[in-house]
């Protein structure tokens, strides 16, 4: 039985076009990409960095090493203006797959691959998107939350564990 969700707003259905994104991009054999997601100072703007397993913590697979390398930005600030983009207002997942691929060529080269750990752990947290609950792995505001479960917006109790970590140093 499939559960019918409503439409999420506009600027959260921008949020998963990204999401998805990166769904399609692991389906193409890129299941090295991750995502680094969290809120901006004010609160007011999810972001989300893509970048590769390689700059993800090994001890908190949802943080990045570095974010200012090998890392695309997204921001729900910029609404259809997918990581700065002005050509991506009307593409779906799989045109902004192949715009990332062609954009993002060192991202590309060291996502290549399979980690069906985290591809599961991916679809577990893109069926709560789906419903409006992003995950957030950084934000000013939050306390230390249980290193086991990783927080969303809109429904910190969701449940969702941590990811896998990924090969990056640094994290817990």
């Amino acid at each position: 039985m499939t559960v019918e969700h409503p439409p999420l707003p506009a600027d959260q259905q921008c949020c998963l076009e990204v999401l998805e994104m990166v769904r399609v991009l692991h389906e193409r054999g890129y299941g090295f990409i991750r995502i680094a997601p969290g809120m901006s100072s004010s609160g007011m703007s999810w972001r989300c960095a893509v970048t590769h397993r390689g700059n993800i913590q090994a001890g908190h697979g949802a943080l990045a090493v570095a974010f200012d390398t090998d890392t695309a930005h997204y921001t729900s600030a910029a609404g259809t203006r997918y990581f700065g983009w002005d050509d991506a207002a009307d593409d779906g997942p799989g045109q902004l797959a192949d715009k990332f691929l062609a954009r993002f060529p060192g991202i590309a080269a060291r996502g290549r691959g399979s980690d069906p750990d985290y591809a599961r752990w991916y679809l577990e947290m893109l069926a709560l998107a789906r419903r409006g609950a992003f995950p957030v792995a950084y934000a000013d505001w939050y306390s230390e939350p249980d290193p086991r479960l990783l927080p969303t917006i809109g429904d910190a109790d969701t449940g969702l564990p941590m990811p896998p970590g990924g090969t990056g140093r640094g994290g817990r």
